[in-house]
């Protein structure tokens, strides 16, 4: 998945994402819709995934291998992943050892820090952020202790791959970026989180049943009340 480099919107500055991943097509639908596509389009985000087995040796591109001390599964190399970084990273790769670039990597690990609102506004305010997804039992830990700047986890359970911490953290950052939610406000970010509802008023799910009513301060055309409502349930959310 590449992204066309486009002309950037006046007043907004960019992040690029690099993703390193085995299986790079799988961002291909996600940052082809919706507010990926405008923010793209307008220059506010960059985004390319890339295939690790591009900086592979031999003629199966062999990007993992066994555990030392035995055990199950296969673990990823840290090479590939070296290689990746030092041509991406390029003359700025001395200048991130010594944080005086602003580019982060980070590398997706049960271990690593949750990701939280906190997080996603710190790393929005990165150029360029380096995402490495690990696949099978592991990455080599050298990866984490000589290459990625940080460890992030985005939740307290497992999964296949870190291609999907990959797009929940890039949504997450994102949308701290001015222009990517265009001039729409979001509850959840402005406001905090509160029930919602829309038309109609009341919705009868099956013949004979009680129908489903909203709540009748949200029709009273008293605002005062209505804040105190959201209020509430914010605080009992």
């Amino acid at each position: 998945m590449t992204t066309t480099p486009a002309k950037k919107a006046k007043g907004f500055r960019s992040l690029r994402f690099d993703i390193l991943t085995i299986f790079p097509k799988m961002f291909d639908s996600y940052v082809k819709e919706s507010l990926f596509k405008r923010a793209r389009e307008r220059g506010i985000i960059e985004m390319q995934a890339h295939d690790l087995r591009d900086w592979s040796t031999g003629r199966h591109r062999k990007v993992d291998d066994k555990p030392f001390g035995g055990g199950p599964g296969m673990v990823m190399k840290v090479e590939p992943i070296d290689r990746a970084l030092k041509e991406l990273l390029g003359k700025n790769r001395e200048l991130r050892i010594e944080n005086q670039a602003k580019t982060r990597v980070i590398l997706f690990s049960t271990r690593g820090k949750k990701l939280d609102q906190k997080m996603a506004v710190r790393l929005s305010k990165y150029d360029r952020l380096i995402l490495i997804c690990g696949r099978y039992e592991g990455v080599d830990e050298r990866v984490a202790e000589h290459l990625a700047d940080e460890e992030v986890s985005i939740g307290d359970y497992v999964l296949s791959g870190g291609e999907l911490p990959a797009m929940v953290l890039i949504e997450a950052v994102a949308r701290f970026l001015p222009g990517f939610l265009g001039k729409y406000e979001s509850l959840e970010d402005i406001k905090g989180s509160y029930p919602v509802y829309t038309r109609p008023e009341t919705y009868s799910p099956d013949k004979g049943k009680k129908a489903w009513a909203i709540p009748k301060v949200l029709t009273s055309g008293d605002h005062a009340k209505i804040l105190a409502w959201r209020k509430q349930k914010k605080q009992h959310s």
